[in-house]
């Protein structure tokens, strides 16, 4: 091999890195062909197939597979549909389970505007309406979670069960949450308010978006390395381009909005399941009563945030315990 050539391709090897995040990408970052949402979802077993749907005034991206009642998988941020991979081929085996990429995420579009969680949850529910169904289980994980509450506020007629993964729908308590921690471990979400600054999240993340995906899932994981170097890439990759940025931190920027409309909220009356991880099972057992008429909680042991790729087997057994 010459050395132009060799020069070029260790060119070539420098600008993939950094298209995905800079150095911090790893070294598989050459490997961009496979994080299409295509081949994502042929890599997994029970028939997974992409598609997009445009309801609501906004084209949403789902990854659809299986057979049975349908489930609906809402994730949140730092990430895409993938963030349920591990869990959606068991869950598939019972269920037509449909991943969906909100409003801003991955697949989907990225208006200017709507990124409040009951647009969102309207989103949702106008995409199973357009799919052909009136009623389905939900679970939402992070900001999915918060457009899942919302879901069962304004639609509990075409809710069957609820599960909620690690955060609620936001309320007041929020605004009592540190900006700096009083010590060391104590948990102090800085992103909450980074993410509503306007313009300079855009700056910073854009290009270097493997960069917050690392430095979130090992700050938020107890087993961070349950989240691979390609999941990771694969989070990177949708996160890259200012407009996913100024997409994904549309859900912050829309929380004094969701506050408002959650203070008026009774409580959820469909079967709700809490699934907690480490740092937060305390919180949901105390906080979830309030906002179910029929809660209950289950510990993810082993995990922190991300339950689903830390600890699949227990999210798996406990969707099927819930759902049926």
């Amino acid at each position: 091999m010459s050395r132009f050539k060799k020069v070029m391709i260790a060119l070539a090897a420098v600008a993939a890195v950094i298209l995905l995040g800079g150095a911090a990408a790893g070294s598989s970052a050459n490997t961009s062909w496979r994080h299409s949402d295509a081949a994502l979802a042929r890599s997994l077993q029970g028939g997974f197939t992409s598609s997009h749907a445009d309801v609501n005034g906004v084209r949403l991206h789902y990854v659809a597979g299986g057979s049975g009642s349908p489930v609906v998988l809402l994730p949140g941020w730092p990430q895409t549909w993938w963030a349920f991979h591990k869990v959606m081929p068991a869950l598939a085996a019972n269920h037509r389970v449909i991943a969906v990429d909100l409003r801003g995420m991955g697949g989907s579009s990225k208006p200017q505007a709507g990124y409040d969680k009951e647009t969102m949850a309207a989103d949702i529910h106008a995409l199973l309406a357009e799919l052909g169904y009136a009623k389905a289980d939900l679970v939402g994980h992070d900001i999915g979670a918060m457009v899942a509450h919302s879901y069962g506020i304004k639609y509990p007629q075409a809710v069957g069960k609820l599960a909620l993964m690690d955060v609620v729908a936001p309320d007041k308590s929020l605004y009592q949450l540190p900006l700096l921690p009083s010590g060391p471990g104590q948990f102090s979400p800085w992103w909450w308010t980074f993410n509503q600054l306007q313009g300079l999240p855009e700056q910073l993340v854009s290009g270097r978006s493997r960069y917050l995906v690392d430095a979130m899932i090992d700050q938020l994981s107890v087993a961070p390395s349950a989240v691979s170097d390609f999941d990771r890439n694969v989070y990177a990759r949708a996160y890259h381009t200012r407009e996913a940025v100024r997409a994904g931190n549309g859900w912050y920027r829309t929380l004094a909005q969701d506050i408002a409309a959650g203070s008026s909220y009774g409580k959820l009356t469909m079967p709700v399941l809490g699934l907690a991880g480490e740092f937060n099972h305390q919180y949901f057992t105390q906080v979830l009563p309030a906002k179910a008429a029929d809660p209950r909680v289950v510990k993810i042991a082993g995990a922190g945030h991300y339950l689903s790729e830390e600890q699949p087997a227990q999210v798996v057994g406990a969707l099927k315990n819930f759902l049926g």
